[in-house]
């Protein structure tokens, strides 16, 4: 009964997932982020680096970000049409599992989630990535560890295209 159940559902229900119609508008409004990018930061002179591409048949957009100093981390970003929001679910080198969701605000993809800190304290993240008329585009992140009451940024990147000849 078993693979009978399965087999019913790898032919006739994957199909229809697999062939996903992600064109709707809501699955570009993160498009702006797409392309090989230089990231930097006024708090340093460190230049890192990050490749944003569309898969699964551009239903997913995926990051891959690294750093000289050997940090690495990847995104899965995605449009829920059902709860008609943005999601993130990140991960890094340092064990890091960020999740967030969102959507666009004021021109802006704002997308929050909750970690919790060093002394087990709920810590409210905020990112938000800003596209800029010369192309480039800034990412905003922000934590609260007093339920939003104040805000402290732990990174402010401006990212440039990563022009190859």
């Amino acid at each position: 009964m078993k693979k009978a159940l399965y087999t019913l559902f790898v032919f006739f229900l994957v199909p229809n997932i697999a062939h996903a119609n992600c064109s709707d508008e809501n699955y570009q409004a993160f498009d702006f982020w797409l392309g090989k990018w230089h990231v930097t930061s006024s708090a340093d002179n460190i230049t890192r680096f990050n490749t944003i591409n569309k898969v699964n048949n551009g239903c997913t957009i995926i990051e891959e970000y690294s750093s000289p100093s050997g940090y690495v981390g990847k995104s899965l970003n995605i449009y829920d049409k059902q709860t008609k929001q943005w999601h993130q679910t990140w991960t890094d080198s340092s064990g890091l599992l960020l999740q967030l969701q969102g959507g666009i605000e004021k021109g802006s993809m704002v997308m929050t989630g909750e970690t919790i800190g060093q002394n087990q304290e709920v810590v409210i993240n905020k990112i938000s990535w800003t596209p800029h008329k010369d192309g480039t585009v800034q990412q905003h992140w922000q934590f609260s560890q007093d339920n939003g009451k104040t805000w402290q940024t732990a990174f402010d990147g401006l990212y440039t295209k990563n022009i190859e000849k």
